[in-house]
């Protein structure tokens, strides 16, 4: 039988679901995007806290909504007329990671039964910003059972007007051995990141590539052909799926040990600017969109 605790303290807001044996878990921070700041499957330790690296910083397993990545300086032209996000990310004076990653997120439902747990969260925007003029709500399912965790996301635009948008996740996978691990994917163009992590432009990548994660510092995206993403490592297999047709890869690699970020997006870096990627959401109109992690452990 499967469970949701809930978690509440001065310093923390957090429900887990889990199974019965506690071999299986995630840990989701409603005060921080609800964002999935734990995942065990099978006593294999997947997504683990990133103290002393704060979240702050590390935008840790949020969703990126309404943009993944940057908006160079924070300005964009939508219908003819130009908005100013607030540059979040200071020394590099751009946009970062979207609206949602630090609000909070209110429980609708739960659910348990034998073969998983379930919960149903939701954030609603009321406010009417400046570079953002826009009202909207985003819902999330996280739903765990024996070996995958996925993630059901919706977001509804409750304006009277269309806005632009990107989403993406952020989750960062742990392994035993980061170095002898790698990440497959199929892909054929690569984005050319420039000045600030801004896209410039694009370029031809080795088909069905698999990158040694060795020692090398990543902070890259790509174009993917497929919806699969792959985390191999000494310990575990890892597939994640996304439900988009549209799905690009960032792979970041942070000052902590053992640890990779395996971002699924929907737009890339300037997209609001680029349009790569870019879609517009209807005033009345839903869009969803799935992560999964399936989790393959080594004999």
């Amino acid at each position: 039988m499967y469970k949701i605790e809930h978690q509440k303290d001065h310093q923390s807001n957090q429900v887990k679901l889990m199974n019965s044996s506690k071999t299986s878990y995630a840990v989701i921070s409603l005060n921080q995007g609800a964002s999935l700041q734990k995942l065990t499957i099978k006593d294999t330790a997947i997504i683990e806290d990133l103290l002393p690296l704060k979240y702050a910083e590390t935008y840790a397993s949020s969703v990126l909504f309404p943009f993944a990545n940057r908006i160079k300086d924070g300005i964009y032209t939508f219908n003819e007329k130009q908005y100013q996000l607030e540059t979040n990310h200071k020394e590099e004076n751009n946009a970062l990671h979207g609206f949602v990653y630090d609000k909070t997120f209110k429980i609708l439902s739960e659910n348990v039964s034998d073969s998983e747990a379930s919960i149903k969260l939701e954030y609603e925007e009321f406010k009417i910003s400046k570079g953002f003029p826009y009202t909207y709500t985003v819902q999330l399912i996280y739903t765990l059972n024996e070996d995958v965790l996925n993630l059901n996301v919706f977001v509804k635009n409750t304006d009277s007007k269309p806005f632009p948008f990107t989403i993406g996740w952020h989750p960062y996978f742990m392994s035993k051995n980061l170095y002898n691990s790698k990440v497959k994917f199929d892909c054929s163009k690569k984005v050319i990141l420039g000045d600030r992590l801004i896209t410039t432009g694009t370029e031809d990548y080795p088909h069905n590539e698999s990158i040694q994660i060795e020692d090398k510092q990543l902070d890259d995206c790509f174009i993917l052909d497929s919806n699969k993403i792959h985390f191999l490592t000494p310990e575990y297999d890892l597939e994640m799926t996304s439900s988009s047709k549209d799905t690009f890869l960032q792979l970041y690699t942070p000052p902590k040990k053992n640890t990779i970020a395996i971002e699924p997006t929907t737009g890339i870096s300037d997209s609001f600017n680029n349009t790569i990627g870019l879609q517009i959401l209807e005033p009345g109109n839903t869009y969803t969109i799935d992560w999964t992690i399936k989790l393959n452990l080594k004999s």
